[in-house]
């Protein structure tokens, strides 16, 4: 898609800013029809079982209904995989997403709505090998526990999550869950803020998916991943790491709507 890899270019060397509604849209060809100001409907019925069975996922607000953003994840996999930012997370709000995965054949074949826990901004070197696995442990671990005392802070209701127990475990969501560890994914993201591609930004990423059961059926994903900014708004001096956790639900494309 000429698009995104003339908006990669225009974030990695930091161009000058396109002139306003002369500038070619870069965020055309995306799977579902989506574009930068589209209107999105989400039926919430798999939301509200998913908060019912002790889900960390945040609801959408009233005013969550528009694309802000769009990226586009560069995988060293087949496939493509998208994400349709409702909330950046830029500022005060934290991030609320869904995540398309479109596969060789370019079908959907899966739809995440996301909303951002936390963020980390690991403090040591160590801490760094081990969110991005470069000392072969910490992410990309058989399992991972979310314990009660890391969200105390949080407008959670712990006693629905955690119910008698001081933690819930997730496991890795790839690979053969008898091995005790595998690297982590790594790709790059190019975030596009704007419809000419001249503010959003690009990182490197290394991230896993983690999933548990909820009560009641169906799966809750706890995706981490560390970004390492490279550029905002193309400039390189914007430079950053952190770790994010994300919850996600799997939500059917026909309870789905973009216009």
């Amino acid at each position: 898609m000429m698009g995104w890899t003339d908006a990669y270019n225009y974030l990695r060397n930091g161009a000058a800013k396109l002139a306003g509604n002369e500038a070619p849209r870069t965020d055309g060809d995306l799977p579902l029809g989506a574009r930068i100001g589209s209107v999105v409907g989400i039926q919430q019925s798999p939301l509200l079982r998913a908060v019912s069975g002790g889900s960390l996922i945040t609801l959408p607000d009233a005013d969550d209904t528009r694309i802000v953003a769009v990226s586009q994840i560069r995988l060293k996999q087949s496939g493509g995989l998208y994400r349709y930012y409702l909330e950046t997370g830029d500022l005060d709000d934290k991030e609320k997403f869904l995540q398309v995965y479109q596969n060789a054949s370019g079908e959907v074949s899966e739809i995440m709505y996301c909303t951002q826990l936390a963020r980390v901004i690991p403090q040591t070197a160590e801490d760094q090998d081990a969110y991005t696995g470069q000392a072969g442990a910490g992410l990309g671990d058989r399992s991972y526990t979310l314990w009660r005392e890391q969200l105390n802070d949080l407008d959670l209701d712990l006693e629905l999550i955690f119910g008698a127990g001081e933690g819930v475990d997730y496991w890795r969501d790839a690979g053969d869950p008898e091995v005790a560890y595998m690297p982590p994914f790594t790709g790059t993201e190019v975030r596009l803020d704007d419809a000419s591609g001249s503010t959003g930004l690009r990182q490197d990423m290394y991230f896993m998916p983690y999933v548990r059961e909820l009560r009641g059926g169906g799966h809750e994903y706890l995706l981490i991943t560390t970004e390492i900014i490279h550029s905002v708004n193309g400039d390189a001096s914007k430079r950053g790491i952190h770790v994010d956790f994300v919850i996600g639900i799997p939500v059917e494309q026909q309870r789905i709507v973009i216009q």
